[in-house]
């Protein structure tokens, strides 16, 4: 599995919400694809389940052609805790029982997260039977070095849109 992955296409800051980091993904779903690899298909975001009345909804959904099996993408924007083993697990036999054909191969967890301690996400999956794997993301909140002095900066804008005010008033 790689880790991490690199998000530069979403151009986010370090403090975003995991909505606003869905929504960037899905926004960017072709850049996305291409970061996972070959063979991911999109099947869906907020993808909903309903197990014993009650309704569960998984970030990202994809299946994988050459794996022939359903891939759930728990999205995290802090580090990795346990608990997120026990609920991806809770995630890949729900959508084993209600989702995946005879003749799928059982379903791959990915809990992706800012940051992961590797001891803490061993002890979390060392047990599991169900391949569960924990990988981190990177973002870019800072200008490609290529783009780096050929855009004004913060202060050389506001200095600009300053003036602009002065000579319209």
């Amino acid at each position: 599995m790689k880790d991490p992955y690199i998000f530069d296409f979403l151009q986010m800051g370090e403090k975003i919400r995991e909505t606003e980091l869905e929504r960037g993904l899905i926004e960017h779903i072709r850049e996305f694809l291409l970061e996972l690899g070959l063979g991911f298909a999109f099947v869906g975001n907020q993808y909903h389940l309903e197990v014993a009345d009650q309704d569960y909804y998984l970030d990202l959904l994809f299946y994988h052609l050459k794996l022939r099996s359903y891939v759930v993408i728990d999205l995290k924007v802090g580090d990795f805790i346990p608990e997120y083993a026990g609920k991806m697990n809770f995630y890949l036999s729900a959508v084993d029982d209600l989702l995946a054909h005879p003749s799928d191969n059982p379903s791959i967890g990915i809990v992706l997260c800012k940051a992961k301690n590797r001891v803490i996400a061993e002890y979390a999956l060392r047990d599991m039977a169900r391949p569960i794997g924990v990988a981190g993301y990177t973002l870019t909140s800072s200008l490609p070095r290529e783009m780096s002095g050929r855009l004004p900066t913060v202060d050389e804008l506001e200095e600009e849109l300053g003036e602009h005010e002065e000579h319209s008033a």
